[in-house]
């Protein structure tokens, strides 16, 4: 009987766990894009800075996923996975999931307070915006990808805001870029489902169709690749760092934009590319040897073919 029991509250707890979407917190990771790519991932005050940042940053994400959830569970329940949910499954009642949305509120806002006053306020934006979000802006076509790829921006502005790092204008515009392409993805993904089933799994898919999208991702994918080869090779950037071989790397954002391509057109499993990150292993390669590649050239001057 105890055993039962205790078995019991684990699976209440997974789901409260679920709800919160902790898998999902690797997106908060771009907080520390700003050390990466000026130099400083060694400052260890800095490092440790960003992640109390993470931290209050994943409680605020939390919160949002939670009241997005909340929006959704009609829509959510007709959804071929999102059903599973915590809240449209049944599992985690809607009281429940409104006082687990105010303690991440309120866990979140005291942390980045006690990190940085500015950090707190970059944070307030990214909650306001995504409030607005899950309350309606997502049905509004167009609007509603736009926001999502706004998100990724405030995280690097917020790891620039707490490290005291200023955020080159091609850092912004690689990073809006590249989230602008995951999202177009995955509506994609929605519209494919819609397609399949006859059923709108959110209001702003009625917005788009698979040429549109299609287009996009062409458009988005070329355009990244430029924007991120003109980083590479600005005066800006050479000088700083002292190295004249940085374009090496844009090997590596080629192939991991076609393998994800390759995955939106052939294998249609572009739904969530946090899913994608976790379980793809061409993706996880590819996104270390960049790592390795830049970290490398960058921070190891003395190898004189990267110089």
């Amino acid at each position: 009987m105890i055993t039962t029991g205790l078995t019991a509250d684990n699976k209440i707890m997974g789901q409260y766990i679920s709800l919160t979407r902790p898998k999902h917190w690797i997106k908060n990771s771009f907080i520390f894009l700003p050390l990466f790519f000026s130099g400083e991932v060694f400052n260890v005050e800095k490092l440790l800075s960003c992640l109390a940042g993470f931290g209050a940053f994943s409680f605020i994400a939390s919160s949002i996923y939670i009241i997005n959830d909340y929006m959704d569970i009609e829509a959510d329940k007709k959804h071929p996975t999102k059903s599973l949910r915590p809240l449209a499954s049944g599992a985690v009642t809607k009281r429940a999931a409104i006082t687990l949305f105010v303690i991440c509120v309120a866990l979140g806002i005291t942390a980045a307070a006690f990190i940085k006053m500015k950090f707190l306020f970059v944070l307030m934006i990214y909650f306001v915006m995504n409030l607005g979000y899950s309350l309606g802006l997502k049905n509004i076509s167009v609007l509603d990808i736009v926001l999502v790829a706004m998100g990724f921006v405030l995280r690097i502005k917020a790891g620039g805001v707490i490290a005291v790092i200023g955020i080159s204008q091609w850092l912004m515009i690689m990073v809006f870029l590249l989230a602008m392409f995951m999202a177009i993805a995955k509506r994609r993904d929605d519209v494919l489902i819609k397609l399949d089933s006859g059923l709108d799994m959110r209001k702003a898919i009625k917005g788009y169709n698979l040429e549109f999208l299609n287009a996009m991702l062409s458009l988005f994918t070329g355009i990244i690749i430029i924007a991120y080869l003109m980083y590479t090779i600005s005066p800006e950037v050479m000088q700083r760092w002292n190295v004249y071989r940085l374009y090496y790397t844009t090997l590596f954002v080629i192939v991991g934009l076609m393998r994800y391509l390759q995955i939106t057109f052939i294998e249609k499993n572009s739904g969530s590319p946090t899913d994608l990150l976790y379980k793809d292993k061409f993706l996880q390669i590819t996104l270390v040897l960049w790592i390795i590649s830049f970290y490398s050239i960058i921070y190891i001057k003395d190898i004189s073919i990267f110089k």
